[in-house]
């Protein structure tokens, strides 16, 4: 699934190609609004909330929608031609750009002012102007029986982190993802790393958390099963959360039945 800062690139596309146009082309391909028409209103602003899109139109009208795993905003000339088939759950063009939702998981329009019914019960967003580490922290800290693994992953706590940077944000604060949230000394500092990571890739396509571009040398742990830890050699573990805790002997060996759950962690680096 995307996380917030693809999200948050997604979002950016879309305003350069929608804000401030008038719509010449709407066209709802889910069973709920197959009879909307939004053709002659302006697009008002396109933004991203933790791993949400809104597009507000004039006539107080939000367009909500969610990529959930397989989702994706293409951006075409005016001119071009959507994927064929039934893959297109919603277009949105004007005079210069036609913007395709493809295998969206969610699509929603809805009255502006009832945003909050599709939004509201998330917390605070990684890349958003509420961001807040000590409250965030503060909504991590109500589940202390649950893993911080788990914890992180809950978007009602903070909005926008997924298994790529907790599976980052962990290793890089030496913190086991088996961890009761009560026993995290310092849930703020977790809470502000995943902010400055994914803040560091927000305008960057890929995840860079090394520091090293190069293929393959991007992360620490994520991605890494069965490889040599960077810093300690320790081979990296990955399993589904919640699932054994065993050491992958090769990358691609786990058996895990969920990969957008899958947790990467060393053991080493990360003591429980």
């Amino acid at each position: 699934m995307p996380e917030g800062d693809a999200v948050y690139r997604t979002a950016k596309r879309l305003r350069a190609a929608l804000d401030g146009r008038v719509l010449t082309r709407s066209d709802f391909r889910v069973p709920r609004h197959a009879t909307a028409d939004l053709t002659g209103r302006t697009v008002l602003e396109t933004l991203s909330r933790g791993k949400h899109l809104l597009t507000r139109v004039d006539g107080a009208l939000t367009v909500h929608t969610h990529l959930r795993m397989d989702g994706t905003w293409r951006v075409l000339p005016a001119g071009g031609r959507p994927p064929p088939g039934d893959v297109v759950r919603l277009i949105l063009g004007n005079a210069e750009w036609l913007a395709v939702g493809v295998r969206l998981g969610m699509v929603d329009l809805l009255p502006t002012a009832r945003e909050d019914s599709v939004v509201g019960h998330l917390g605070p967003d990684l890349l958003g102007p509420d961001w807040d580490a000590a409250r965030a922290a503060r909504r991590l800290a109500v589940h202390g029986d649950q893993t911080i693994g788990e914890a992180l992953l809950d978007q009602r706590n903070l909005a926008g982190i997924g298994t790529i940077y907790r599976a980052e944000t962990l290793f890089l604060a030496g913190i086991s993802p088996w961890r009761r949230v009560r026993d995290v000394a310092d849930l703020e500092r977790v809470a502000a790393l995943a902010h400055r990571l994914l803040h560091a890739n927000k305008d960057r396509a890929g995840t860079i958390t090394t520091g090293d571009r190069r293929p393959g040398a991007s992360t620490w742990v994520y991605g890494r099963g069965g490889r040599a830890c960077r810093r300690c050699g320790t081979r990296i573990g990955v399993t589904e959360l919640g699932g054994a805790v065993t050491e992958a002997t090769r990358p691609g060996s786990t058996r895990a039945r969920s990969p957008e759950r899958l947790v990467y962690w060393c053991a080493v680096c990360q003591p429980e």
